[in-house]
């Protein structure tokens, strides 16, 4: 006897869907692996051109001068030439700029070549978010939390690939040209495989009044560009602050303090990779708020009973309960009726990198008027924040 599917019965991904998600996957990848490939080569090049501190620094702030710049034109680079080809062709750009660091003669040449990897860094980073949401839309369910799981896990590969090349003493031009070729490469191939077509064909449309619609996004970009802020806090807080507070306030040793943003970047990523099937189960905005009012009880009470053991928990917590934080402001600028595409996604991811850059002055200026604990109030804050103001958030993916 056969069985017949009722027509109500939810079709798979098909085979060239599948190719899109991986696709993505691939470009997340390399974009996290690209920049921390060069990190590990910091001292080296602050050596070759014999840099202070100071002005390494200043060259390093290039790169997110850079990328809060090319923000600026993501949405018009998008609209231009689609999501699919500014993320691939972009980490070829990417790549070039890297490649350009290893080849600076002078402060100057290295901050410029920094401007340009950042400003195309950040072209790169809406594109890619762009397209893995188009791909969500057509899946019909959460995904693009795992693209951001796989970023990291492109940042840990890049990081070993530079701790490596430092070791065995490979001339940076020349790692940082393999490194670049490859992933280029990678990226290409990917685009093969990524959705044809233009970026709007598959978005839901408005009907409301135009005006209407435009006053309401911009409510919801407000919103939603605070709800990035919280992310940035709390990220900030395990790579700027962590190891600083557990030597200073618990005592710990260099070696165990560096474990606070292991601690808090491990918790993230798994949270990314899992947060999916959460999301597609209780829904986007029950996830966010539930993950916000654990970061806050979790860093309060590292916070309130300082210890090594406590410490570690409130930072994974922290990591675990923003993983998809991020995402979910991301995916609901990106739905918002009334903007052009990829408006929303880059104002939202505009905004993310000015919390990058503000959050460490911000809570050091905090630390040194008070203490280090009170600065790390910005995360139980956050947290409480994400509670509150997930609310706005979208629940589920919107259909194609």
């Amino acid at each position: 006897m056969s069985v017949t599917a009722t027509p109500d019965a939810p079709a798979g991904p098909g085979l060239r869907l599948r190719r899109a998600r991986a696709a993505v996957a691939a470009l997340f990848l390399t974009n996290g692996a690209l920049f921390a490939n060069v990190v590990p080569r910091y001292p080296e090049l602050k050596d070759g051109l014999n840099l202070s501190n100071a002005l390494l620094g200043t060259a390093l702030a290039a790169g997110p001068l850079g990328a809060l710049t090319g923000d600026l034109f993501a949405s018009a680079v998008i609209r231009l030439i689609r999501s699919s080809r500014a993320g691939a062709y972009g980490i070829s750009v990417v790549a070039l700029g890297f490649l350009l660091v290893a080849l600076a003669p002078s402060w100057w040449t290295l901050a410029a070549a920094l401007f340009l990897a950042g400003a195309a860094d950040a072209v790169v980073d809406v594109a890619q978010n762009a397209h893995g949401l188009r791909v969500q839309r057509l899946y019909g369910r959460s995904i693009v939390n795992s693209f951001h799981g796989v970023w990291s896990i492109g940042a840990v590969l890049g990081g070993l690939m530079g701790s490596a090349a430092a070791g065995l003493g490979i001339p940076l031009p020349v790692h940082l040209g393999i490194s670049g070729a490859v992933f280029s490469g990678v990226a290409l191939v990917a685009y093969r495989f990524m959705l044809p077509g233009p970026d709007h064909t598959d978005r839901p449309t408005a009907g409301a009044g135009h005006r209407a619609v435009r006053s309401t996004a911009v409510r919801m970009l407000a919103a939603l560009g605070l709800l990035a802020i919280f992310g940035s806090l709390v990220e900030d807080a395990g790579a700027s602050w962590g190891a600083l507070f557990l030597t200073e306030d618990v005592g710990a040793t260099a070696a165990t303090a560096g474990l606070a943003f292991v601690a808090l970047q491990v918790a993230m990523t798994a949270g990314r990779l899992l947060g999916d099937r959460a999301v597609d189960r209780f829904g986007q905005r029950t996830v966010t708020r539930t993950g916000g009012a654990l970061a806050a009880a979790g860093m309060g009470f590292a916070l309130a009973f300082p210890s090594v053991g406590s410490a570690l928990a409130g930072f994974a917590l922290a990591g675990l309960g923003t993983a998809t934080l991020v995402p979910a402001a991301m995916h609901t600028a990106d739905e918002l009726p009334g903007l052009p595409p990829g408006a929303g996604l880059t104002i939202v991811s505009w905004v993310l990198r000015v919390g990058f850059l503000a959050s460490p002055p911000v809570v050091g200026l905090v630390a040194d008027h008070s203490s280090l604990r009170v600065g790390l109030l910005s995360v139980v804050i956050a947290g409480a924040g994400t509670l509150f103001l997930g609310r706005v958030l979208l629940d589920r993916p919107s259909p194609a």
